[in-house]
């Protein structure tokens, strides 16, 4: 099979830290370009924006959007309109309108669109739906807790409307629940609470309710010293399933499963080339929808100024 020809748009942490090592091992992709303002990359054609990078080499079949959120919008229907195949980096978008516009844009340029939730690869989280289907759901709690100075240091954009502040992290874990609980899952109640010189929250705490009438709760922190902690854990009539480190470990009754070792980035990638070879699209918003409804009911506490 001939190699996709791919370039990255937005050459900051994510991008370094995992699609650049990915695409490197990948069978599917080539890396033909990036296209950053203030980045380069050594051996690989750079660019300062997406306009002259198209330009250059309009042979480009596939870019991943690794940029901020807040911009992310008009760059993906910059390549969507090329008839690019665009892998979107979490969140989709600012809003679901955003997300709804692109969808459409891809139907009708009948090109890829993957909104790229690389949790759900984690390489617990589909032996755990599949654990979880034939069992009734009890209770589930999440706790998701980071140094927001560790994972993001200097990065004032998280904390500008769009950045979702503590939801940068925390709509991981909420990708992982909405793929591995059956059926619908509605917000019921959200505390939010924002630094007085923020826009977006540093810590949350949500109550969602599930089909079968379960309650989440889910523990929102980016202010998290010491070992940081990515844990859900699901309460079921045949005992008590959890995942750690952000879905790479699973345990049944606090005894560790085998599971693959396969990286989650190296099966999104796989994911993409598959939906590319079929022209098809995956663009699931229901972790945003989660986060938005938060936005929208949850209760606004304002708490002591975020010092980088």
């Amino acid at each position: 099979m001939t190699k996709i020809k791919i370039a990255i748009v937005g050459l900051g942490k994510i991008a370094r830290d995992q699609h650049l090592p990915s695409l490197k091992a990948s069978a599917a992709f080539d890396l033909v370009a990036v296209a950053s303002p203030h980045d380069r990359l050594d051996g690989i054609p750079s660019f300062a924006d997406i306009g002259s990078m198209l330009r250059a080499m309009p042979d480009i079949e596939a870019i991943a959007l690794c940029t901020t959120p807040q911009v992310r919008y008009a760059l993906a229907r910059t390549a969507l309109d090329h008839g690019c195949h665009v892998l979107l980096e979490k969140p989709p978008g600012v809003t679901l309108g955003e997300v709804q516009s692109l969808k459409e844009i891809a139907e009708k340029r009948e090109v890829t669109l993957l909104a790229s939730w690389h949790s759900r690869f984690a390489r617990g989280v589909e032996p755990a739906r599949a654990w979880l289907a034939s069992r009734k759901i009890l209770h589930v709690e999440i706790t998701w807790k980071e140094n927001v100075r560790v994972w993001h240091p200097g990065q004032a954009w998280i904390w500008k409307a769009g950045g979702l502040g503590v939801f940068d992290p925390g709509i991981n874990a909420l990708s992982i629940l909405t793929q591995i609980i059956p059926g619908a899952l509605v917000l019921k109640g959200a505390q939010l609470s924002f630094p007085s010189n923020c826009e977006t929250p540093i810590a949350a705490q949500l109550e969602i309710q599930i089909a079968s009438g379960a309650i989440t709760r889910v523990d929102l922190d980016f202010l998290q010293t010491g070992p940081q902690t990515w844990n859900i854990d699901v309460d079921t009539d045949a005992g008590r399933l959890s995942l750690g480190m952000g879905g790479t470990l699973m345990s049944i009754d606090n005894q560790e499963v085998t599971i693959a070792q396969t990286p989650e980035y190296a099966s999104l990638y796989a994911h993409f080339a598959h939906l590319v070879q079929q022209r098809a699209s995956d663009v699931d918003v229901t972790p945003l929808q989660l986060v938005a409804d938060a936005f929208m009911c949850g209760r606004r506490i304002e708490v002591a100024p975020f010092i980088d």
